[in-house]
């Protein structure tokens, strides 16, 4: 009888094409993969460890799975992931059940553990989060017609706030000739949009080959042919260059679309945060993309309650998006983590003030998008189908000016099957605050 494997995979994008690795290297060694760890005999879990609320996930799932091993239905548990190479100590001592904690390094032999963990073993081990690999054989788990192409692992730019170079060391592009092989085996198998990922995508190449090469790798990635949509995902705003804007203008197959994570906009914070950019700045890249690109969506993330953040200081953020007025945003209050630079401030603000100026944020930006979407009432809107919705009697699916999961959706009718990954264009008829209606026109 074969040993069916369950993975939970936790967090971010790039989290979840380690996942895939991991699912694939499972399956070549024989091990037959389930969709619910309930119904596994070993449940993988690749945790992310970025903010608390990732943390506490992370936590819920071990407990429950541990709850199903007590019960008897499933028998072995093994946590990997940022949490587990970030608090493998912890992990061990809180949760005995755990039959193994494997580092980020660790992953690439992910079916040798599993092998050990079946002959009782009690697996802890951590060499260097340097050997993640970046580029190679994966399962899709996401929808058939996408995929996530990661191009670089770890990060460099050590924001204060941040621990991801302390849990996946510093930022390491892969070579160009390896990510174009991925991208051209995705395509050849049915993949027709393309999300470009990395920590900082707009860093690539600058550790290979001396300088950025992500404008140049977005053209190849454009030459190939089955490839519908390529979408590019963190951006940092004092690498997004010209040349970069001159390529998604030119490049039909490139969605309108820039991820720009600025996080704040006063000159003090970000200089606290160790951020590149200033307040000009970042105005001047707006204005610059918006002018170069007219119907570009700039989505961007932004936390607040920064240590030492004042109520002037958050006023200006909270003024700053309504001039802006971008097109997707995300707030986050922030989550103080130990072991970086921001945890050691002594200005530390209290949770309640946080998650106000977060809400405020929110509310804000509620409107602007409800605003943003009214644009698209009456017109045409070229979106992929997703899914049928059997409780609204509808289909849904996103245009180019929505992201996977983190965006809104578009829900229109249509008089004829359609099938998932199939590109029809709709013709919307009334707008929400973040989502579309409409019905596929003739």
């Amino acid at each position: 009888m074969s040993v069916k494997v369950g993975l939970v995979s936790l967090g971010c994008s790039k989290n979840l094409v380690d996942s895939e690795m991991m699912l694939h290297k499972l399956r070549k060694r024989g091990y037959e993969l389930v969709t619910e760890p309930g119904l596994s005999d070993v449940a993988v879990v690749n945790t992310c460890g970025f903010i608390q609320s990732a943390k506490e996930e992370a936590i819920e799932t071990f407990v429950e799975l541990i709850k199903l091993k007590n019960e008897g239905r499933i028998k072995k548990i093994i946590a990997t992931g940022c949490l587990a190479e970030r608090y493998k100590d912890e992990v061990k001592k809180e949760f005995p059940e755990i039959d193994a904690v494997v580092g980020l390094g660790e992953q690439p032999n992910i079916a040798d553990i599993l092998d050990s963990v079946l002959e009782d073993e009690n697996v802890v081990s951590f060499p260097s989060n340097q050997c993640l690999e970046i580029t190679g054989d994966r399962i899709i788990s996401t929808l058939p017609f996408f995929a996530y192409l990661k191009i670089a692992e770890g990060c460099s730019n050590n924001c204060t706030y941040c621990a991801i170079p302390g849990i996946r060391g510093g930022y390491r592009s892969a070579p160009m000739e390896d990510i174009i092989k991925q991208a051209e085996y995705f395509a050849e198998n049915g993949v027709t949009e393309l999300i470009v990922i990395a920590q900082d995508t707009t860093r690539y190449g600058e550790d290979l080959y001396g300088e950025g090469r992500l404008p140049e790798l977005l053209n190849r990635l454009c030459e190939i042919d089955k490839l519908h949509w390529i979408r590019v995902l963190y951006c940092y705003p004092e690498r997004i260059t010209n040349e970069l804007i001159d390529v998604m203008a030119k490049q039909e197959k490139i969605v309108k679309y820039m991820d720009i994570p600025i996080q704040h906009c006063n000159n003090e914070i970000l200089r606290r945060m160790n951020r590149k950019s200033t307040h000009e700045e970042l105005v001047s890249l707006m204005n610059r993309l918006r002018q170069r690109i007219p119907d570009m969506i700039i989505r961007t993330t932004l936390i607040t309650g920064f240590p030492g953040e004042t109520e002037e200081q958050f006023e200006e953020l909270a003024e700053f998006v309504k001039e802006m007025r971008f097109d997707r945003l995300g707030c986050f209050p922030y989550s103080r983590e130990e072991g970086t630079a921001a945890a050691k401030f002594d200005d530390q603000i209290d949770d309640e003030v946080k998650q106000r100026r977060m809400e405020n944020i929110m509310e804000s930006q509620q409107l602007i998008s409800e605003e943003n979407c009214k644009k698209y009432q009456d017109k045409t809107v070229e979106v992929v189908v997703e899914g049928f919705d059997k409780y609204a009697e509808c289909f849904f699916g996103r245009t180019q000016a929505d992201a996977p999961d983190i965006d809104g959706k578009v829900f229109f009718s249509s008089e004829k099957p359609l099938s998932v990954g199939q590109y029809v264009n709709v013709k919307i008829t009334e707008t929400l605050d973040y989502d579309l209606i409409g019905e596929v026109a003739e």
